[in-house]
This record gives C-alpha cells, sequence and structure tokens, in this order.
C-alpha cells in the first residue's frame, strides 16, 4: 500500500540527537549489541498486529521494530529525521519480498511537526527517540502531531527510561563506562563501545553524554568515532501530566515488555503507559494498573514504554 520511497522532510526542525549530523552511527547502529539484543521488538509486533494497520513509527531509524511489524502483515509509515537511518532502512528493506515492501513507507520529517495525510490505528515512538525533546514545548508539539495522526481509539505507544537518582547523582562525569561486547562489521571492522557522562544539567532534566567507539580497522588503523547528544529524562508523574496536558488518557502502566508486575514502592523501577486519547475537557489520566523493573544497560537507568488510545 505505502512503498518503502522515501518523502523528503516536511519540517525545517533541527533535533539535537545528533543522528542525522554523524552518518557514521547509521552504519554501525544494527551491529551494537543492547540494539541488536533488544527484547522490546515482539512486544511493539504485537501491539501493531493487535491494533490492525495502518501503524506509524515515530524514530523508525533502520528499520530494527518497522521491518518485523511489516513482516507480520501490519501497513506501517516509519518517520525519521536522519537521512542515514533511513537509508539503512531503504537498503534492508531491499532484502525483504515485495509483498513486505508493499506495506512500507517510509518519511523524513521532525517529530515535531509533521502532516502525513493519513490516520492511524496505532503511533508508537521505541526505545527513547521522544527524550531527545529537550523542552515541554518540544515534547507537546510532538504529542500534537501524532494526536492528529491518530484514528478515533487509536493508540500510541511511547517507550521512555526511567532515571537512576543514583546515577544522577554518582555517576563520575568525564570518565568512559560501559561493558557492551566486542562486534564486527561486514567489512572487518571491529568495534566497542563505551558512554561517557559529560554533563548533568540537572535543572532542565538533562544529560550531555558521549558515544564512544573505538575502531579497528582490517589493516591494524585504530580510530575513535563520538557520538555526543544531550538527553532529557523525565520522572513517572511529570511523564503521566505531560501526556494528560497533550489530552491522553493512562489505560496501561508497563515497566517491561512481559509486562511483570513489582511492588510500586520498588526503587529504581520504571513503567510503560498505556494512554487513550479523550476529548481536551475529560483528558484526565487514570491510575495505572502495572508496576515492574526491568535492567537497562545505559546509564544505569531502567527502560519504559508508554501507549495511548483516542476516544
Amino acid at each position: 500500500m505505502f512503498g518503502s520511497g522515501i518523502r523528503q522532510p516536511m519540517s525545517t526542525l533541527n533535533p539535537s540527537s545528533g543522528y542525522e549530523e554523524y552518518a557514521f552511527i547509521a552504519d554501525l547502529y544494527d551491529h551494537v549489541a543492547p540494539y541488536r539484543d533488544r527484547t522490546d521488538i515482539g512486544f511493539f509486533v504485537e501491539a501493531a498486529v493487535g491494533a490492525g494497520s495502518p501503524v506509524l513509527e515515530v524514530g523508525c531509524g533502520t528499520g530494527r521494530v518497522l521491518i518485523p511489524t511489516a513482516r507480520a502483515g501490519v501497513e506501517i509509515v516509519g518517520l525519521d529525521l536522519s537521512s542515514h537511518m533511513l537509508r539503512v532502512c531503504r537498503q534492508r528493506l531491499e532484502a525483504e519480498s515485495e509483498t513486505v515492501q508493499g506495506r512500507v513507507g517510509l518519511v523524513q520529517s521532525d517529530m515535531r511537526s509533521f502532516d502525513l495525510g493519513h490516520r492511524f490505528a496505532l503511533a508508537t515512538i521505541p526505545f527513547r527517540p521522544f527524550q531527545h525533546l529537550l523542552t515541554v514545548e518540544d515534547q507537546l508539539s510532538c504529542l500534537a502531531s501524532i494526536r492528529r495522526h491518530l484514528i478515533e481509539q487509536g493508540t500510541l505507544v511511547l517507550g521512555i527510561f526511567n532515571p537512576s537518582l543514583d546515577s544522577l547523582v554518582n555517576r563520575p562525569v568525564g570518565e568512559e563506562f560501559g561493558d557492551e561486547p566486542e562486534f564486527s562489521t561486514p567489512d572487518g571492522r571491529r568495534v566497542t563501545r563505551r558512554h561517557k557522562t559529560v554533563a548533568h544539567d540537572r535543572i532542565n532534566q538533562v544529560n550531555h553524554f558521549e558515544l564512544v567507539y573505538h575502531v579497528t580497522h582490517p589493516d591494524g588503523r585504530k580510530e575513535q568515532l563520538v557520538h555526543a547528544f544531550p538527553l532529557r529524562y523525565l520522572f513517572r508523574f511529570e511523564a503521566e501530566h505531560l501526556l494528560a496536558r497533550a489530552g491522553f488518557q493512562i489505560q496501561h502502566l508497563y515497566a517491561d515488555y512481559d509486562r511483570v508486575p513489582t511492588a510500586r514502592s520498588t526503587l529504581g523501577s520504571s513503567c510503560s503507559l498505556r494512554e487513550r486519547r479523550v476529548p481536551e475537557e475529560a483528558a484526565e489520566p487514570t491510575a495505572c494498573n502495572r508496576r515492574g523493573r526491568c535492567p537497562s544497560w545505559e546509564a544505569g537507568c531502567v527502560a519504559h514504554d508508554f501507549s495511548a488510545r483516542s476516544a
């Protein structure tokens, strides 16, 4: 239905994730173990199959979630600002059947302001693209754009992480950390990736990170590539209030992709929300019904997801 051609940007806004600035990220992304081995794909595919076509994925990147969703028989549009990530996604789609390719549309645009001319049964933001939005204004603009694209009773699934207070206070600044395994690329490069917290802006809840790629080429030459970016963290009730302000109503709150509940008082537990889009006068969050905890590979945080349904 959609086809895999890429529509060009419809916004001049410049996000701060670095995925457009650093072309090397797209080439390495699918080989990085924490991305390659994430357990969230089944969660999002199940949500897409349950909602039915069409589905919108905001921040689709290289197609890590998008392509398995299309394989499952769901028509899906992937939106991303990075031409490099979409290039890799398109290359990966070329290896798929014509049937799968025909279910996919790719759009290069900014998540804060887009108009696709379609409405969707489901919109998803897997992983944490939403946290590259550094201000409340940008967050609300993104949520408003998504809400305009949902059908009646449509659903939004939003993935964010729950910040670790210990890491926010005690994580050393300027030191590399992380024990990710080395990976190899098809052209023979060996790569080890480490993390670095460069600065904490606790007033604005923004951490400045570097992902440092130590690359050894087949000829023995060594290279260091650095992906620098800010990331805004949100606490659970802040996120709930933000979503309510945008006109969504929470239906479910999950902390992990297998929806394992834990005690509300668990320190460091994270949440994922399912919400329903409701009329403005009725936009008020309900109590969440699931809590859970899942370990994270990044910055001592635990991952979590949100979803939303329109009235």
